[in-house]
């Protein structure tokens, strides 16, 4: 899928909470765009259990939000620590960012402080072959991080890494913050990055960013949608570090599907109802262990799985998701579940009708 051909100008980001730009609103305050085909209809989010109908399914994320950004250092040079992912074998998948002096970060030139250009060809803290393979980085509290591999064949942005003098999440719960992109207007405590499915995990793991399609839902209007006989069907997908400045498609994160979740959805789908995916990651878990027949097993593990309109959904018939950027890649998932022709229409009504962008502004329901 190419760019969108909309312009989203910089006023349209959600700098902060609806509850905290409006005063007095709840987190379902925001506003709703509906997609029906290449129709789109405005409307407040609280409309959603009016919008939806008995039997249908929505399928939602459990993984809690961490606190993933950590404050280092790299000989003299400052760097932030984003943890993104936690492998099999203990490391964890992290990226090195430096501060931009706005309170967020930037993608690293050097993470000694030298332009990368320079660093090129001496490696780092007497490493010598280019590259960042062995970079030690002092962490809070004593504990020591080292970067051992890239996580991919597709660059050095994500590593893996080891981290010894501490456990991971608990160094996350004394000394991380959530991570904060340069759109938003301050740091903002974890209770905001939370959702109301979040549960917390066994082994401390979760999401480095929050699925935030999930985010306006409230107790009261989960209550009210399931008087109204709308079914929810858990699932969890430990959501990795987005790339924000070069829009890569997801790596490889892990999730799980219970067996209660695929039965149910299996059973809403052999009857009258429609299986809603709430956020892009609840389609990668669902579709990820869904067969070529359609049919949805118990799964948990990794997946690798980059939905896009040639492999197209097997499951998933809507899909309640946020505004993304124009260039970005979830936009090949959305195209997968609704059709370039909706999306081009539906994005261009919020620009015009002036919906807010990223994980504290608008959503987007796409219907079939």
């Amino acid at each position: 899928m190419s760019s969108l051909a909309v312009r989203v100008p910089e006023e349209l980001s959600a700098r902060v909470p609806v509850e905290q730009r409006e005063p007095g609103r709840d987190r379902d305050g925001v506003r709703l765009l509906v997609s029906r085909g290449t129709e789109a209809s405005h409307h407040a989010f609280a409309e959603l259990p009016g919008l939806l109908r008995a039997g249908d399914l929505l399928v939602v994320n459990t993984s809690p939000t961490l606190a993933a950004a950590v404050d280092g250092r790299v000989g003299h040079a400052r760097v932030v620590v984003h943890f993104s992912t936690r492998g099999d074998d203990g490391r964890w998948a992290v990226e090195l960012r430096e501060p931009d002096g706005r309170g967020t970060t930037r993608a690293r030139t050097d993470v000694t402080g030298a332009p990368r250009a320079r660093a090129e060809g001496r490696g780092v803290e007497g490493r010598g072959c280019g590259g960042l393979a062995g970079t030690k980085v002092r962490l809070p509290g004593g504990a020591r991080l080292v970067l051992e591999e890239p996580l991919s064949a597709r660059g050095e942005r994500l590593w893996w890494a080891r981290v010894s003098g501490a456990e991971v999440p608990a160094l996350l719960g004394e000394h991380g913050r959530p991570i904060r992109y340069s759109y938003t207007a301050r740091d903002q405590p974890l209770s905001v990055y939370q959702t109301v499915f979040a549960l917390p995990s066994a082994d401390g793991t979760g999401s480095a960013e929050m699925p935030s399609a999930a985010r306006p839902f409230t107790p009261r209007l989960v209550t009210e949608l399931v008087s109204r006989g709308v079914q929810f069907a858990p699932v969890s997908l430990h959501t990795g570090v987005a790339s924000a400045e070069s829009h890569e498609p997801p790596y490889p994160e892990r999730f799980a599907v219970p067996r209660a979740s695929a039965r149910l959805i299996n059973a809403v789908r052999a009857g009258d109802g429609r299986v809603v995916a709430v956020g892009t990651t609840a389609v990668r878990a669902v579709e990820s262990a869904a067969g070529a027949d359609g049919v949805v097993r118990a799964r948990a593990g990794w997946t690798d799985l980059v939905v896009t309109p040639e492999r197209g959904v097997r499951v998933v018939e809507g899909l309640l998701t946020g505004l993304h950027e124009p260039e970005a890649s979830h936009l090949l998932m959305l195209e997968a579940v609704a059709g370039r022709a909706a999306i081009d229409r539906g994005y261009e009504a919020a620009v015009r009708g002036r919906y807010l962008w990223h994980e504290f502004g608008d959503v987007h329901l796409l219907l079939p």
